[in-house]
């Protein structure tokens, strides 16, 4: 069952809106200048649905979702915009405020395990931690709850797991217990941070079956971070893609896939190998480099990276409009697919100048012929 059927079997009041983020910035003030982490993004997610954010390595991504729980602090940190959890403003709560909200509200499951885990404290009592704060259970409730949770995400003996440390622990089930911890006082949205990087292919998808399994089981709204638009494909209802700090495109799953329009958008699913590719076939990889978040470009931030660029696109920045399809917006003079985008890039091949990576060859033979 994907996360959109699982959402039909909501009633009504259970799929109400639990997040609203609307024109949210982040800024790091740093001694080379301020850094725009995160630049004007706004979203709705809903009880029961999957917001999937794509983006490479700098695009902000992460950032945001750190930025929506309030984890990042210090003077050098600048929020501006707003962040209502079922309502109420979360924008400006302290540190102190917002430990009432980590964990028993909104919970993270990290990029790697080993660095999130506490490498010197026992799983038992990592897991109980939260749930003796949060919920006021005693001790052997609370054992007895950790027990349940580590059955529940697939970890065998889970009474002897209890009393191990991370490192005696494999990559996969270290990951399985940050889920058990995320989950362990029922939160109600639940953010994975590149849930899958540190594992192999089988334990990743693993590891992404046990979150949707665990997703339609409690009814949370999740954000699954990552780079990659295969994870997000069918486990996303709705899919932000980032660039830059800027959402670039923004569209239900579907759609998205059917008739994107932002350039980048096509170029990270472009450079996704296939089944169906022959051996030895090359990726299309997006050449050249993230802007400078510290003095970013003029004009559009991909433009130096982009098959389509004109002149304009490197003078004007490009707001974030509508298209057609009803939840569609995005970030480009010259959208794929359309007479303007097909003509931009028919010029810059004609020309020469086309930054896009040259056709795929199948073999390494057919390269030497």
């Amino acid at each position: 069952m994907t996360a959109t059927e699982a959402d039909t079997n909501l009633s009504v009041g259970q799929r109400a809106t639990l997040l609203e983020v609307v024109d949210l910035s982040t800024t790091f003030r740093t001694e080379r200048g301020m850094v725009h982490a995160v630049d004007g993004v706004t979203f709705t997610l809903d009880r029961g649905r999957t917001l999937g954010i794509v983006g490479e390595s700098g695009s902000g991504k992460t950032v945001l979702s750190r930025s929506i729980m309030g984890l990042l602090s210090g003077k050098n940190v600048i929020r501006t915009g707003s962040v209502k959890y079922e309502g109420t403003e979360i924008i400006g709560y302290s540190a102190k405020q917002m430990s009432n909200v980590w964990g028993a509200e909104m919970s993270m499951v990290f990029q790697d395990p080993m660095t999130s885990l506490n490498p010197v404290m026992k799983i038992g009592k990592q897991i109980t931690e939260s749930l003796r704060r949060h919920l006021g259970v005693d001790k052997d409730e609370a054992d007895k709850t950790a027990i349940a949770l580590l059955k529940s995400v697939g970890i065998p003996a889970p009474e002897q797991r209890l009393g191990e440390y991370p490192h005696q622990l494999s990559g996969g089930m270290r990951q399985r217990v940050t889920i058990s911890i995320a989950l362990a006082c029922g939160p109600k949205i639940l953010f994975a941070d590149e849930p899958t990087t540190a594992l192999d292919v089988t334990v990743q998808a693993q590891i992404l079956d046990l979150l949707d399994e665990q997703q339609r089981e409690r009814h949370m709204a999740m954000i699954l971070v990552t780079h990659d638009l295969g994870v997000v494909r069918t486990r996303a209802d709705e899919i932000i893609v980032m660039y830059g700090g800027k959402v670039v495109e923004q569209a239900p799953t579907s759609t998205l896939f059917a008739s994107m329009k932002m350039p980048y958008t096509e170029a990270l699913l472009r450079s996704i190998p296939r089944l169906d590719m022959p051996s030895h076939t090359r990726l299309d990889a997006i050449p050249g480099r993230p802007p400078n978040l510290i003095s970013p470009p003029a004009g559009c931030n991909f433009a130096a990276r982009c098959r389509y660029v004109q002149p304009r696109c490197l003078e004007e920045r490009p707001p974030l409009v509508a298209a057609a399809d009803p939840g569609h917006f995005y970030r480009c003079f010259f959208p794929v697919g359309t007479p303007e985008g097909d003509a931009a890039l028919q010029a810059n091949i004609s020309a020469g100048t086309a930054v896009a990576a040259p056709a795929t060859r199948s073999s390494t033979t057919s390269e030497e012929s």
